[in-house]
């Protein structure tokens, strides 16, 4: 019997592998993603302090029913506009594992366009 890959596994695997170079600070925190079959997460984290500075999901009042792409690209609105009422302008951006395409993509678009810097 042939087993398939877990996929969580590895995308974690992958994930560990970025973040032993990636860290948030204070001045810069890290913009952190996750991606489930049916939402989307993003969250604006300072490593030193071991804070949540700023967050957003497609589980807000504020995102309406949309395909999922605009959803993640509302995410990142919001999480931009956020951060930026927290004096947050730049940030390390965090797939969390997820190639850069799709919603991610859309997302971390959405989040430059609307004012964060990484």
């Amino acid at each position: 019997m042939i087993l398939k890959p877990d996929k969580n596994k590895i995308r974690k695997m992958r994930h560990m592998r970025v973040r032993n170079r990636l860290s948030g600070t204070e001045k810069r925190p890290r913009l952190n993603v996750f991606r489930s079959n049916s939402n989307i997460y993003a969250q604006v984290i300072d490593d030193i302090k071991g804070v949540t500075l700023a967050s957003a999901s497609t589980l807000d009042k504020e995102i309406s029913d949309e395909t999922k792409t605009k959803k993640a690209s509302a995410v990142g609105k919001l999480v931009a506009e956020r951060s930026l009422a927290k004096g947050i302008k730049t940030v390390v951006f965090d797939r969390g594992g997820y190639l850069y395409h799709g919603r991610v993509q859309a997302l971390a678009q959405a989040a430059r366009e609307n004012g964060l810097e990484f």
